[in-house]
């Protein structure tokens, strides 16, 4: 079942022998010459999630060929449901149907599934095949891009994973017709990162087209996940495992971390939170000299004009962000390690943040 709107663009993310594509286009999910190349053997297990298996499910099936073993197994949705005990579902729906290290997994869904899914993949019999098609913009641009996989913990957001790459990433752009405008907003943060760490035009861009974006324009739509995907593709073929500049992917994640981690995860979706991490960032640069007051009122800007949250919980203390963001990934031998803006397009890793200026920006830094 093919689509004769528009042919798919096609990106590849280079890792030598692990490199792999990533399709963008409409009406991708049905056509068997999408998934078909990069199945590892004739078992398939599709993982989905209770929202997106009714809209869904039934029409990736149609891309999948009769002769193949296909199992499905929907799992509950939320941010609250990305744990081991998910993960451990997956491998006992494996276990239980028998199936070898040439199966391939499918991930059906946003973000939690995909990470989920990728986990799971990369431990099951020490490393089995994966497909990512994600339905949510945040995982369109970001999280279904460059193999970061895993669960979270309480103490802290996606502790626990592996690198594991998928075999294609598979973007059906008609699969944002169904997104709720809470969930196109979070996705939103992370295409607007892009703009903010590494290409100052694409920002100047998306200040002009928010509207269009947030509208569902489908051109419009397709140019800024075609731009993000690039971009996340150029910096993880730079850096795959994070020893360097892949770091920069994570600008206002050790702020939105900590606020989804305090307020539990799923209250705050993963977008919202770093949309105000963001700003965090922007404004901490600012007072470090790096950023000007118009620089940070532009960031807050195309924050709000995406319709992400512009302020911090009312009830989170400048210790209970500190608390958590001690636990951050990124950190080096007890040093807080956070990204931070020289100037507007162009991010960096910083480790010398003075403690009195950071107290100072989460004390003054809005609350609602």
């Amino acid at each position: 079942m093919s689509d004769s709107r528009n042919a798919p663009c096609t990106l590849e993310v280079a890792l030598g022998s692990r490199s792999y594509p990533i399709h963008i286009g409409p009406g991708l999910l049905g056509d068997p010459r999408w998934l078909a190349p990069h199945l590892a053997g004739r078992q398939v297990m599709v993982v989905t999630n209770e929202t997106v298996a009714p809209l869904y499910l039934s029409r990736l099936r149609q891309g999948l060929a009769a002769d193949l073993e296909v199992r499905e197994l929907v799992l509950p949705d939320g941010e609250a449901t990305k744990t081991l005990a998910s993960v451990e579902r997956i491998w006992d729906a494996l276990l239980a149907a028998g199936f070898n290290r040439r199966c391939t997994l499918i991930a059906l869904g946003g973000g939690v599934i995909g990470d989920m899914v990728g986990f799971a993949a990369a431990c099951y019999q020490r490393g089995v095949a994966f497909v990512q098609v994600p339905t949510t913009l945040l995982a369109q641009v970001d999280s279904s891009v460059g193999g970061k996989t895993g669960v979270n913990h309480p103490r802290g957001k996606n502790m626990i994973g592996a690198f594991w790459q998928p075999r294609v990433v598979l973007v059906d752009t008609d699969t944002l017709v169904t997104l709720p405008p809470r969930e196109l907003s979070a996705g939103l943060a992370e295409v607007i990162k892009y703009g903010l760490i590494r290409d100052a035009d694409f920002l100047a861009w998306l200040e002009t087209e928010m509207d269009a974006l947030r509208g569902l324009d489908p051109a419009a739509l397709t140019r800024a996940i075609e731009r993000s995907c690039t971009l996340k593709s150029q910096i993880v073929a730079e850096d795959e495992t994070e020893q360097g500049v892949r770091a920069l992917l994570n600008l206002g994640h050790t702020f939105g971390h900590a606020i989804e981690a305090h307020q539990g995860y799923g209250n705050w979706l993963h977008g919202e939170a770093v949309g105000t991490g963001m700003l965090m960032a922007a404004e901490l640069s600012c007072r470090l000299g790096w950023l000007s007051d118009e620089e940070v009122a532009r960031t807050r800007a195309i924050i709000e004009a995406a319709a992400l949250p512009l302020a911090a919980p009312a009830e989170m203390s400048v210790e209970d962000f500190l608390a958590i963001m001690r636990l951050d990934k990124k950190n080096l031998d007890s040093r807080l390690r956070l990204i931070l803006l020289r100037t507007l397009g162009e991010a960096c890793i910083h480790d010398a943040t003075p403690p009195e200026t950071l107290a100072a920006l989460l004390e003054a830094f809005p609350r609602r």
